[in-house]
């Protein structure tokens, strides 16, 4: 670091060569020149031109100057410039948690890092730190470059989020106009078209108008005729003369029509007396697409085959094994639950059975919540069952939460909580407290029903997500829970996705009955690898806390199998 004077040459030290130290203040300008004084009062190194400061300014004449050879390089202290403290905390940092890679202060200690296996003093391995200067320098280099693209990266996006906010507004205003101009063109047409249904039907009221006076006149003129007949013609005579003025008067008065004309807005277009906040022809939708990630290589993984066990039918078995939840536990031994028998069961590193429990229900998904208990899901029914598991292997029933929807597959959310993929329930992921109480994500999931074994879930703790696959689709949904968006994975790879879990890097590990594969995705939905593996029709796969082992089984009939790989980068 820049702070306590980077030495030249240190890192391949040859008797008699003198060490020399960069100037600090010409470092923060980036230029690298040689030491020449050593101010125990700046604690920096510094060249003469710099030194000469203070022979010039009152205020630093005070300063002790001493020669870089006589400096007393045990009294020299390094600013850390905050380096070395917690930024939730403010407390110096103390500790390294080997498992998740990151310096913690006394309270992360506690409450982040209470449960990993391997959380150590920073004395007692700061000594084996062995990387050169060189090294180091090169690492923080990149880190530079990256925090720069990432800038880079951030300044882009604000000024596309500004233009995006313009072409909203310019898109509404276009809708606008030419939700106008239709009308516009509308009333045009339809004017057009009324002016002519009023010249027609003026035209038929004109002639029947003329035909009125005409018969008018004509009755007028046989006034006289008519009375005449009435008076002194012959029966024949008066009845013809009646019948020919009523038939006349019934033709004029049946042809009478009142005419008017309107217009009715056809359904498909007619909008709703509602008010624009109450009716919005339209959606806001804000999404994130993300075009690759800046400088970070995600850990890909590879898989190397330790063990394998056929899962066959023993002597109180009723049907074949058929092993749908698995889990390890802190200590490195597995739990599983038998779905086709009703049974959880315990293994040894070696995948060696140790322990068994029966149960009296159809089991389907175990978590492993503590070093000695375990939580099940029923297949069958409405809860949640927690077993003790003790290190010598013997299992007991601890309690039943009573739950009002039929869950499958589960995982822990935190120490409190479980999340719970479901089926016959119109959300395909929920909530579960260890007490059993119930409640749903903040989430707009599509309002789709999975039955049972169509759909598992994982959750990825350190960015709040939740991961579903729906086999059916061959699709991972991967759903962020802070900003309500999702990023849907659809690949070639991903055929028949069963179970999931979160592997190295929090990357996320599917089980692809099809083609009998390990798939690793990130976060992101980039496929990142796909392992065969020798196992037919791959269903669920767990991973072990330190990330160094995962354990898969099958699902497939006669030939079922529960294998464990070493996971290597």
């Amino acid at each position: 670091m820049a702070d306590s004077g980077s030495k030249i040459g240190e890192d391949d030290e040859v008797p008699g060569r003198v060490k020399e130290y960069l100037c600090q203040p010409c470092l923060s300008k980036d230029q690298e020149t040689v030491a020449d004084k050593f101010c125990s009062t700046c604690n920096e190194f510094q060249c003469n031109d710099c030194s000469n400061v203070h022979n010039m300014l009152a205020i630093l004449k005070s300063h002790k100057l001493v020669s870089v050879n006589k400096a007393d390089f045990a009294s020299i202290s390094v600013k850390m410039k905050a380096l070395d403290l917690c930024d939730q905390h403010q407390h110096s940092f103390e500790f390294f948690c080997e498992d998740e890679k990151k310096l913690c202060c006394s309270k992360c200690a506690i409450v982040n890092h209470r449960k990993c296996h391997s959380v150590v003093e920073i004395e007692k391995i700061a000594g084996n730190i062995t990387s050169p200067i060189s090294t180091l320098g090169e690492k923080l280099k990149e880190a530079k470059e990256a925090a720069e693209s990432v800038a880079r990266h951030i300044h882009s996006s604000k000024d596309q989020l500004a233009q995006d906010i313009k072409e909203i507004h310019v898109k509404i205003r276009r809708m606008r106009d030419e939700v106008m101009k239709m009308f516009a063109d509308l009333e045009d047409s339809v004017n057009k078209r009324a002016e002519t249904l009023q010249k027609e039907t003026l035209e038929n009221l004109t002639k029947k108008q003329t035909q009125n006076e005409k018969d008018l006149a004509d009755v007028t003129s046989c006034l006289e005729t008519i009375e005449s007949i009435f008076k002194n013609g012959t029966p024949v005579q008066k009845y013809i003369a009646e019948q020919k003025m009523e038939s006349n008067v019934k033709e004029e008065c049946q042809s009478l029509e009142t005419v008017n004309i309107s217009f009715q807005f056809d359904e498909t277009i007619k909008l709703p007396p509602l008010p624009v906040t109450e009716y919005v022809p339209g959606q806001l939708q804000l999404n994130f697409h993300h075009q690759g990630d800046v400088n970070f290589v995600y850990m890909m993984i590879k898989l190397t085959p330790v063990s394998s066990i056929d899962l066959k039918k023993t002597g109180d078995d009723i049907d074949e094994p058929f092993y749908t939840g698995i889990d390890f536990l802190p200590d490195g031994r597995l739990v599983a639950v038998d779905n086709k028998n009703g049974k959880c069961l315990v293994y040894n590193e070696k995948l060696e059975k140790v322990g068994s429990y029966q149960l009296p229900y159809k089991p389907f998904s175990v978590v492993v919540v503590s070093e000695e208990e375990v939580a099940i899901t029923c297949g069958n029914g409405y809860n949640i069952e927690l077993l003790h598991v003790s290190k010598f292997n013997e299992i007991t029933a601890r309690r039943t939460c009573k739950v009002t929807t039929k869950y499958c597959s589960i995982c822990l959310k935190d120490d409190r909580q479980f999340v719970v993929g479901t089926y016959d329930y119109p959300r395909p992921v929920r909530i579960v407290s260890l007490t059993g109480e119930e409640h749903d994500f903040d989430v707009n999931f599509p309002n789709k029903i999975y039955t049972i074994d169509t759909s598992a879930c994982t959750y990825i703790k350190s960015s709040d997500k939740v991961v579903i696959t729906d086999r059916n689709k061959h699709t991972v949904y991967i759903y962020d829970i802070k900003t309500d968006t999702r990023v849907v994975v659809k690949d070639d790879q991903i055929q028949d996705p069963r179970g999931a879990a979160v592997g190295p890097s929090d990357t996320i590990l599917l089980c692809c009955r099809k083609t009998n594969t390990i798939v690793q995705i990130s976060q992101r939905g980039q496929v990142l690898s796909s392992y065969k593996i020798d196992i037919e029709n791959p269903f669920t796969v767990c991973v072990s806390r330190d990330k160094s082992f995962i354990v898969v089984t099958s699902s497939s009939v006669g030939t079922t199998k529960m294998q464990k790989f070493k996971i290597s980068t």
